[in-house]
């Protein structure tokens, strides 16, 4: 496996690379820490073609690196500043202290903002790591059940299943029917309502017990507030 990174003179730097799942990125990242802190442009995104992994760039063009023959560039603020060459625009923004950003490489002329990057992308991955503080993880837990489970066992899991739906966990309840308890599944499907019912009004059943296989299941969650 081959791996091609360029770095901002756009040399191309050929690294040999033995990659273990595909897709799997972590190893890649690992062991060419060193590399990469000598590449401006790297890669997010992998595919695979002929044993070799391409990388593409994951950031836009900067100053410099810009040079097409015509761009439309505007301001931070929206000022439209019309229609310039690549050394024009990165003059624009040299004389304001800030950057040439290609943020529409698409468009005829590509189309260029004037602004300081570097505060750009402060802000854009603060924001981003309040947006991930504010998503709230839903995890699904098992609760396991048996055909003939005793009423002993029976609570204590209905009291852990009610402490996993009040963290705001999704709940599976399962029910494995072995021999010949396969011809009283009817006896199943009504210990997992009897377990529904025990949990109270404030659950709610997301999918209905239902054989499948050997098994019966059974998903729940917790109701929303009004």
């Amino acid at each position: 496996m081959l791996i091609y990174l360029h770095n901002k003179e756009e040399q191309a730097f050929v690294l040999p690379f033995s990659a273990g799942k595909k897709g799997n990125t972590i190893p890649f990242f690992g062991v060419l820490k060193r590399e990469l802190s000598v590449c401006s442009r790297f890669y997010v995104s992998v595919n695979y073609s002929k044993e070799v992994l391409f990388i593409s760039r994951d950031i836009p063009q900067l100053n410099s690196e810009i040079r097409d023959k015509e761009l439309r560039v505007i301001t931070a603020d929206g000022e439209q500043l019309g229609i310039m060459s690549a050394k024009e625009a990165l003059h624009e923004a040299e004389l304001r202290g800030q950057d040439l950003v290609k943020i529409a490489p698409q468009a005829k002329p590509p189309v260029c903002k004037i602004m300081d990057y570097s505060k750009f992308r402060y802000e854009q991955s603060k924001r981003e790591k309040e947006n991930r503080k504010k998503q709230k993880t839903v995890d699904t837990k098992e609760i396991r059940l048996s055909l003939n489970i005793d009423i002993g066992d029976f609570n204590t899991k209905v009291n852990q299943a009610r402490k996993f739906l009040e963290k705001g966990d999704k709940l599976k309840v399962s029910l494995r029917l072995r021999g010949r308890e396969m011809a009283h599944s009817d006896l199943g499907v009504a210990n997992m309502q009897r377990f529904a019912q025990a949990l109270g009004e404030d659950v709610s059943v997301d999918k209905a017990p239902k054989l499948e296989g050997r098994q019966i299941l059974m998903f729940l969650s917790l109701k929303q507030a009004k």
